[in-house]
């Protein structure tokens, strides 16, 4: 089945939201979908069902609020959707910290319309992002 760029798009504007809280839809991506973000590299669906799976445990485990907001899902260019967000959230910890950073993603899309690359970019270095669990936080 050939899946239209809008119905991918549309996938993602619902599961991109809520990714902390629920698993995505996997029907958008090939099985040999290459993944990187700053502190991740790897391919194929399996690990990319685990990064997802990691993102959920962590969520729960560390923060008592997590948030992915998303601003914009568009066709960028001919094979690329591009998938704008922020990150924001409150540690479990009793300084109540804040992590906050924006980044963007980039998906590559085939002939068939299912994803086989995704990159991730962050508007600070990880580093800098880990520093912020050690700030006192307010409300987000």
């Amino acid at each position: 089945m050939i899946m239209q760029v809008q119905q991918v798009i549309e996938t993602l504007q619902k599961d991109l939201p809520t990714l902390f809280e629920k698993d995505i839809s996997y029907d958008i991506y090939t099985q040999s979908i290459y993944f990187r973000d700053p502190v991740n590299t790897f391919k194929g669906k399996f690990n990319y069902r685990i990064i997802f799976w990691t993102l959920r445990f962590h969520a729960r485990l560390f923060f008592s609020q997590i948030y992915f907001d998303v601003h914009e899902i568009s066709q960028s260019a001919q094979n690329i959707i591009l998938a704008k967000w922020t990150v924001r959230g409150v540690l479990r910890v009793p300084w109540k910290a804040k992590i906050f950073f924006n980044g963007y993603s980039t998906y590559k899309f085939n002939q068939n319309n299912l994803i086989y690359e995704h990159i991730d970019t962050w508007d600070r270095p990880p580093k800098e992002i880990l520093q912020q669990f050690w700030q006192k936080g307010e409300s987000i």
